[in-house]
């Protein structure tokens, strides 16, 4: 489900800004980046979040400003007086005069070394307090995001069933085609005073329960009312699909059993509806 919140705060002489947004995914895709003096509390971080999000394409990204000069890099003195030794040792040797050393030094890795830069637990609480205000934010806009598509849903499931009470006439009209398509066959062959009408009830009757799709009608209402129910509660994405799977399941039995182009039109709209509800249901925690 799709996301996004902001937070900021000062934290000692920083001040430090965190986002967290993510985007629509089957699963839980996290990343993090995050300062260097916090990797050693990345899987803390890591897991904070995975229980929260559970799912979609997640970035957390921490950064920060100084708000007094920091001293980044060091001199690596012993490394600088041990070149110099050795490069004043041979000009005294060659009998070179004497010469800036210490402008090539500098120009030697490793002279110039990362200062090291401690965690301290003051810090570390108050990262942990803008990342939580930064979620909460994100949460916010998912449940604003999650209400929408509760609408959604609830929108395309009453098509849905909507479609479905706009089958009842088409299925009569095609009831009274069939039944006048085998007459007209059986005149072809029989003459009409030679035509047991019992037998041919009995048999039209059998040729028509074949196609007929009461209980799949049925069983597509109940399906429907039960997503709008699990809708209204606390349902799970997977509970929704699940549902959903049997919805897709009726609708695909009355089209087979339909033969008739109306029959036909009206479930290629329920299945057109039933696949946006999937679409989106892959976003639903």
């Amino acid at each position: 489900m799709t996301g996004f919140g902001k937070a900021e705060g000062i934290v000692g002489k920083r001040k430090y800004t965190v986002e967290v947004r993510s985007l629509n995914s089957k699963q839980l895709d996290l990343n993090l980046r995050i300062p260097s003096m916090f990797r050693e509390k990345e899987l803390d971080i890591r897991t904070w979040l995975s229980d929260r999000i559970q799912r979609g394409k997640a970035d957390l990204l921490v950064y920060y400003e100084s708000l007094e000069v920091e001293k980044r890099m060091t001199l690596n003195i012993p490394l600088i007086e041990a070149y110099y030794a050795d490069l004043k040792a041979m000009s005294d040797r060659v009998g070179m005069p004497d010469s800036d050393f210490l402008n090539s030094i500098m120009r030697i890795p490793d002279v110039l070394k990362q200062e090291n830069s401690e965690l301290e637990e003051h810090e570390w609480k108050g990262l942990m307090n803008i990342v939580e205000e930064a979620y909460k934010k994100f949460d916010g806009y998912r449940s604003v995001e999650g209400d929408k598509l509760a609408k959604d849903f609830d929108m395309r499931v009453e098509l849905i069933r909507k479609t479905r009470e706009a089958l009842q006439e088409p299925i009569k009209a095609r009831n009274e085609k069939v039944r006048e398509k085998l007459r007209n066959n059986l005149e072809e062959l029989i003459p009409a005073d030679k035509v047991d009408q019992n037998r041919f009830e009995q048999e039209l009757i059998y040729y028509l329960e074949r196609l007929d799709i009461s209980e799949e009608n049925q069983r597509l209402e109940t399906n429907c009312q039960h997503f709008e129910e699990e809708l209204k509660g606390e349902a799970s994405g997977k509970k929704l699909g699940f549902i959903s799977q049997e919805i897709g399941r009726e609708i695909n039995t009355i089209g087979s059993k339909a033969n008739d182009a109306e029959m036909q039109r009206l479930v290629v709209v329920m299945k057109d509806e039933l696949e946006k509800i999937k679409e989106q249901i892959n976003n639903v925690l």
